[in-house]
């Protein structure tokens, strides 16, 4: 009694620490998902300008953008794109009070699809009442599917109209003056003629310039524009892959030598163990039928002749040695074990030239609009024509080019070279190709195909030579699930090492290369070498991510396990990434000043000869591209020409690629003109060009963009 009396009364004390303990509970959840305190609704995919993108509207459009050729993180990143750029014109529309009106609207619409079939009437003219049915029929049906796209393809159409209208009121604030057309026609016609003597930064070898850490922070903060930065991680990874094992090969080897010898298979329809015929046994009927369900891939077997080039080098002697029914392999070729029939052998030409005539009828691939005939009325024509050109070259010229509607039409039917080592029966008819491969050259006949009738004459053959016509069974050499297993605890138990022993010490002691990655962005998807990982990618941008962190991911053919080596906020690069770019200038500036610390001389000819350079001239330079012979673009150097007077040299001059000496050996200033309109208008186009390229990403640059996706869909 005594013990329940003194928890009566510390009931309250000990609601009261729960309450506590369960509140810091809570609060450490809280701030270890900032996001949740700090950051937008996970609903909300970006903000610009004040305008959240909701992530359901977002995601709509990702799924509207079906595309089996781009991965889902490109396909976001374009709806993305496509969404920012809505967003930031939009606010520009708004603060203009620039709309599309109703009457403009239909105005639009009758633009877009003033030629689309649906809408037009039985003389071929646009009929807006058409459109405005089409419109009421998709509002009223019961599916609203059709009628959202509609009208999100009418903002879209809307959207394009304001961008062309905002660009074009731009355009027409942006003429150029005539002042400023009399100062391109001296940036263009002003010339100077020069001698100049250069000493290029290449004389001074990048090992004797030393550059410390302190030297290249001084750079960056003199340089911040150049050196701004996204946040990013530096990572090092290993990899393990599914590499088939030699057990898998021999595996391989032997499943394809029971299909040679044949033996006993389990009939799933008669539920009974049957003997089967081997490969080698097999008609060539069988040996097709068993190729094409045997063999891995969407090429199966392909019914035309090849010569013994198309033999893998090591076997081709072998295979074309066989005896028709033999079969040869297993052998290994590239990534597969095959095994090879000899189904026939032939002495064929691999260059056939041959023309045709061609008669289409209904339903044949060759048939047109204009196709009346059906298949037995173009057999009568073809048999008639036939007749009348088969002993006549000229009148077969004569109808091929009359009736003929492909690309032999004007050619007298001719088709020109066809090689048999091109041959693809996907792609060629093979009837046709089968008139050819196997008729003497000055062969006529009538000849169906898919695409009609045809009077086929084989004009020439050239470059015979023995032909064989094979059926492979091909296997893929993959891993088995043992391999897999294995490589499996082969990448954990590297993972779990990596708690006792540093990441560059345990790969090398497993024998590992370690790929170093740098400068991950929060949203890229590929990781080098290894391709599309962004679970890899979400992982370094976490929390609670910290560098010496390691991870095991599953990759397409494996495992990685990877290290965070860096984690690198927003704002200016740290001085080992910024080095890249850096380091060249700086040796640049100091290399500079030590060039001119040692010349003591003041003359071309004197700085020519102490630094062992040429003299060299460039003549008709102007401002507006400021690129001198042999030696390129420098705006420095013109710019200093130009300030010189006729005679006069200037002093040492740090240019782009080395210092300078200029001396003017000309001037010439520009013709005045009565007019600069010339000019102007010049001058008016290339602000224009300029418009269209740099309008939007000026927009954009100016715009608040909070973009969450990697938060909350990537």
């Amino acid at each position: 009694m005594a013990i329940l009396n003194k928890i009566r009364q510390k009931t309250v004390v000990l609601i009261l620490v729960i309450a506590l303990a369960l509140f810091a509970f809570i609060l450490s959840s809280l701030f270890d998902n900032k996001d949740a305190l700090f950051n937008k609704s996970p609903d909300v995919v970006a903000t610009i300008n004040g305008k959240d993108i909701s992530r359901q509207a977002f995601m709509a459009q990702v799924e509207a953008r079906n595309n089996p050729n781009a991965t889902q993180s490109q396909i976001m990143n374009q709806v993305y794109e496509a969404e920012v750029r809505k967003s930031v014109m939009e606010s520009q529309f708004n603060e203009l009070g620039l709309t599309v009106g109703r009457e403009q609207m239909r105005d639009l619409l009758k633009t877009t699809y003033a030629s689309s079939p649906q809408f037009l009437n039985a003389d071929g003219i646009f009929d807006e009442s058409l459109l405005n049915q089409y419109i009421l029929d998709l509002k009223n049906s019961p599916n609203q599917d059709f009628y959202n796209r509609w009208v999100q393809g009418e903002e879209s159409i809307a959207s394009g109209a304001l961008q062309q209208n905002y660009i074009n009121m731009i355009k027409a604030a942006s003429n150029a003056t005539l002042a400023e057309g009399e100062l391109e026609h001296k940036l263009q016609s002003d010339l100077v003629d020069i001698k100049y003597v250069s000493i290029p930064y290449t004389t001074i070898a990048d090992s004797t310039i030393s550059v410390s850490k302190s030297e290249i922070t001084a750079y960056i903060n003199k340089n911040k524009n150049k050196y701004e930065a996204e946040a990013s991680r530096n990572l090092q990874y290993v990899k393990f892959e599914n590499v088939p094992s030699l057990e898998d090969e021999t595996t391989l080897q032997n499943e394809l030598i029971s299909f040679i010898k044949g033996g006993e298979a389990y009939n799933e329809t008669t539920k009974q163990t049957e003997k089967t015929a081997g490969f080698v046994a097999m008609n060539e009927a069988s040996a097709i039928t068993l190729v094409n369900a045997e063999t891995d891939g969407a090429v199966k077997f392909q019914d035309k002749f090849v010569f013994a080039s198309a033999f893998p080098n090591g076997v081709k002697d072998s295979i074309s040695k066989l005896n028709v029914g033999a079969v040869y392999g297993p052998y290994k070729d590239g990534n597969t074990f095959k095994i090879t029939k000899l189904l026939d052998r032939k002495v064929l030409a691999d260059s056939i030239q041959s023309s045709h005539i061609i008669i289409p009828f209904v339903g044949s691939q060759a048939a047109t609009a204009e196709t009346t005939k059906t298949k037995e009325q173009a057999k009568v024509s073809a048999d008639s024509i036939f007749k009348l050109v088969k002993n006549n070259k000229t009148k077969y010229a004569e109808v091929a080019n009359e009736i003929n509607t492909d690309g032999s039409k004007g050619k007298d039917g001719s088709i020109g070279w066809f090689r048999l080592t091109n041959y693809n029966p996907a792609g060629f008819d093979p009837d046709f190709a089968s008139f050819l491969f196997f008729n003497k050259a000055g062969s006529i006949d009538v000849v169906e195909t898919k695409f009609g009738y045809h009077i086929i004459r084989i004009d020439d053959k050239k470059n015979e030579d023995t032909a064989y016509k094979v059926a492979t069974i091909e296997r893929t050499i993959e891993p088995s699930i043992d391999t897999e297993n294995a490589v499996f605890r082969t990448a954990t138990n590297f993972e779990v090492s990596l708690g006792k022993q540093d990441f560059q010490e345990a790969a090398k002691a497993s024998n590992l290369k370690v790929n170093p990655v740098n400068t991950i962005k929060e949203l890229d998807e590929n990781i080098p070498g290894v391709g599309p990982l962004r679970t890899l990618v979400r992982w370094t941008f976490e929390n609670n991510a910290k560098v010496g962190d390691t991870k095991r991911f599953e990759t397409t053919n494996g495992y990685i396990v990877a290290q965070i080596t860096g984690i690198n906020e927003a704002g200016l690069m740290n001085t080992q990434d910024a080095s890249v770019t850096a380091l060249p200038e700086i040796r640049k500036e100091k290399k500079a000043k030590l060039i001119k610390e040692r010349i003591s001389v003041n003359t071309i000819a004197d700085i020519a000869t102490a630094e062992n350079q040429s003299i060299r001239t460039a003549l008709a330079i102007n401002m507006k591209n400021p690129t001198i012979a042999g030696a390129g673009l420098e705006p420095t150097v013109v710019g200093a020409a130009f300030g010189l007077e006729e005679g006069q040299s200037s002093k040492l001059i740090t240019g782009l690629k080395g210092v300078y000496m200029v001396e003017v050996t000309k001037k010439t200033p520009a013709v005045k003109l009565e007019n600069y309109q010339s000019s102007a208008n010049q001058v008016a186009i290339e602000k224009s060009t300029a418009i269209n390229t740099r309008l939007y990403n000026a927009l954009k640059e100016a715009s608040e963009i909070e973009d969450y996706r990697a938060k909350t869909v990537q």
